[in-house]
């Protein structure tokens, strides 16, 4: 069963509560998704670091529930 949008953002918001998320569906069919995620917190953080966050937020489910994620992550300008 795909996973809503909806319960990704959450979840990466639940796990990072100062990240402004926007979650994306690629192709429509609510099973691949882009997140792109801004948080205050990444910053000084390597890259590898900031996606092993979101990760992190989303709790084992990638793989699982949630198929596909392409990420983005940055720090505010």
């Amino acid at each position: 069963m795909p996973m809503p949008a909806t319960e990704i953002e959450s979840l990466i918001r639940d796990g990072i509560p100062d990240a402004r998320v926007e979650i994306i569906d690629l192709a429509g069919d609510g099973d691949h998704y882009e997140a792109r995620v801004v948080a205050e917190s990444f910053r000084g953080q390597p890259r590898v670091k900031q996606h092993q966050r979101v990760y992190q937020a989303l709790g084992g489910r990638m793989g699982n529930e949630l198929h596909a994620l392409k990420l983005s992550t940055s720090v505010p300008e």
